[in-house]
């Protein structure tokens, strides 16, 4: 029992307690890093339309990625309050379903929307199904995100905060409140053009 505490427990109890805060100095970054633009790239919308990232230029955005049958899975509703507090200052949340951490957004399209739309009533923006986790399969935006950052989610709900240019700027764990003054702080330290938290 000790063993399979120690190699299958406690990881995944770690991984869901992730309460790390990671600033990302862009001008600190090799020069490869600094050129990161995540609004240059492409993804999918839950429809399966193609989403060219370019139209979230010139906003600050809280990428995450969620699932339906999570721990985590209330902070939608902490999210939602997120959006509509920030959303009239060029701020939005955007959410990528993911089911690499526990198997826990097994659902297609349709049943993301009933959790996302109907369950926690969200307006932001909701991706399709992606893989977050490094390996051949993996998200060009996670990709991105993680060689920028040096940083990858460890479970659902895991946030980075990405400025008005495309920068990503910091990274909040899964633990992180959406509604915490250290991402709101952080959300006007983008939008005032600093590149770090206050927190």
């Amino acid at each position: 029992m000790k063993r399979f505490f120690t190699a299958v427990l406690l990881p995944v109890l770690l991984a869901a307690c992730d309460r790390r805060v990671v600033d990302v100095d862009p001008s600190a970054a090799p020069a490869d890093q600094q050129a990161a633009d995540i609004y240059a790239l492409k993804t999918k919308s839950l429809d399966g339309k193609p989403v060219d990232l370019e139209q979230y230029r010139g906003q600050v955005t809280l990428l995450v990625n969620v699932a339906s049958k999570c721990g985590y899975t209330p902070q939608y509703s902490k999210l939602q309050k997120l959006q509509e507090a920030w959303k009239d200052k060029n701020f939005t949340v955007i959410a990528f379903p993911c089911n690499d951490f526990g198997g826990q957004e097994p659902g297609n399209a349709d049943d993301i929307r009933q959790t996302c739309r109907v369950d926690y009533k969200t307006t932001f923006p909701v991706m399709s199904k992606i893989k977050v986790k490094a390996g051949s399969d993996q998200s060009a935006i996670y990709r991105q995100l993680q060689s920028t950052t040096g940083v990858l989610p460890r479970w659902n709900f895991g946030k980075y905060l990405v400025d008005s240019e495309g920068h990503p700027v910091a990274f909040f764990g899964s633990s992180v409140d959406p509604m915490s003054p250290t991402i709101q702080d952080a959300i006007k330290a983008a939008m005032n053009g600093d590149s770090k938290s206050e927190s």
